[in-house]
């Protein structure tokens, strides 16, 4: 949801000579495109019969939410269509780090990994990773440091201190927060007030549970102050809405799932406007714990007779390393040798289903930066495709990264050390 998740607006250089710098917006949590079905279509039934309740988020030391999120949006620059349904999903895993005895208060930290599916490819390519740390009281008001960027919007939903019934109303202050550090250099994260009005809809049957809807909408009309410190424009004036169904379980003291219709126009201090239109949605879900090294001990032994291929436990899940994988020169064109290894791999990664998988893709210490990235990524998405081909995952359930020479497990300063480096990672995740 985009409450528990990020808008990162992600740049790059369109037309110099006017200065454009256009960025498809991230929030984390959509499904359909402005084009696609609305999502408060097909809506289950609601009854409004249930009595006063109060609404409070509970908390215990321990538990763990994991939200899964997709946004298609239209991107438009200066009113015309720049980029149309671009997909980006979101994994967001969340621990309770600690809290009050009796639950007026949890300490969340997490992760929130954003990834964007180029058009043409099959898989989505990890583009940020944010950690977070931030105390939420049981009504919904965040604490939180401004080293985090995430979540973006904040103190949403806040519930009232009293109890509701269906048709009740509220409102309450809320915020977004943008972090616009790269290409704009605007050190501080960006803060857009709201006045969120929400209304208690009453009881409905979703997914085989009693949930609570509730909905909440804003819009936004906000003209900052230039801040401190910017590389060359800045906005000016940010303008849109907002509006939310949210599906809250009672027992679990949670959000279960979410769904967003939103606009968002920025205009520059450039006299550029860009603006994003779409839908969101998100969810709550469930995984059982893995058994890390047994899982690792059992694919070793399935992968034993594969050349360069090392398996191992991470904080992440299980990783198949496959080193010193051979493409063609300077290309991210699979060598039939690896082609056929990757095949063995993604038979065995069939007996394992339920669980995501990353696709990490390394390179040894050679050309620039930008380029070792850029390769990294390519080939990284070479084998997550071919893994797809071959029924190991459908592509909704891979990503994949590029970290260049970023993180070395060898010495680059030797033939046998850049063979290592040289390397794509498979990875069973834990969440």
């Amino acid at each position: 949801m985009r409450g528990f998740s990020r808008l990162n607006l992600r740049t790059e250089a369109a037309a110099l000579a006017a200065l454009f710098l256009l960025f498809p917006l991230q929030t984390s949590t959509a499904q359909a495109a402005s084009g696609s079905q609305d999502p408060s279509a097909a809506q289950p039934s609601v009854s409004t019969q249930s009595g006063p309740e109060k609404f409070r988020f509970i908390y215990e030391k321990g538990d763990k939410f994991r939200f899964l999120s997709t946004v298609h949006e239209d991107v438009y620059l200066n009113h015309s269509l720049y980029n149309r349904n671009t997909e980006i999903t979101n994994r967001i895993a969340f621990e309770v780090a600690d809290s009050a005895p009796d639950s007026s208060w949890g300490l969340l930290k997490g992760t929130f990994i954003t990834a964007e599916k180029p058009e043409g490819s099959a898989v989505a390519v990890i583009s940020e990773t944010y950690d977070s740390e931030f105390r939420r009281d049981a009504f919904g008001t965040y604490t939180i440091g401004d080293q985090y960027y995430m979540p973006v919007v904040r103190n949403l939903p806040i519930f009232p201190d009293r109890a509701l019934s269906p048709g009740d109303t509220w409102a309450a202050a809320g915020e977004e927060r943008h972090d616009l550090r790269r290409v704009f250099e605007i050190p501080d994260p960006y803060a857009i007030p709201f006045d969120a009005r929400y209304r208690y809809v009453g009881t409905v049957q979703k997914d085989g549970k009693d949930l609570r809807l509730i909905t909440a909408d804003y819009t936004i009309f906000y003209q900052p102050a230039p801040p401190r410190a910017y590389a060359s424009i800045y906005p000016v004036q940010v303008a849109g809405f907002s509006s939310q169904k949210i599906y809250w379980d009672p027992r679990a003291g949670q959000i279960e799932s979410y769904e967003e219709r939103f606009k968002l126009i920025f205009d520059w201090s450039d006299g550029s406007t860009i603006e994003y239109r779409g839908t969101a949605d998100a969810r709550l879900t469930e995984a059982q714990l893995m058994d890390r090294k047994k899982l690792a001990a059992d694919i070793a032994d399935a992968v034993k007779d594969l050349d360069n291929v090392v398996v191992a436990p991470t904080d992440k899940g299980v990783m198949i390393s496959i080193e010193n994988i051979q493409f063609q020169p300077d290309s991210a064109e699979l060598a039939q040798s690896e082609l056929e290894k990757i095949a063995a791999i993604a038979e065995i990664l069939k007996r394992y289903q339920g669980r995501d998988i990353l696709v990490a893709g390394h390179t040894a210490l050679a050309g620039t930066a930008g380029g070792r990235k850029k390769l990294s990524e390519e080939r990284a998405r070479a084998v997550a495709e071919e893994l797809i081909r071959d029924g190991a995952r459908q592509p909704s359930e891979v990503q994949v990264a590029g970290y260049g020479a970023e993180r070395p497990v060898a010495d680059n300063s030797t033939a046998e050390g850049m063979a290592k480096n040289r390397r794509v990672e498979i990875t069973i995740l834990e969440n």
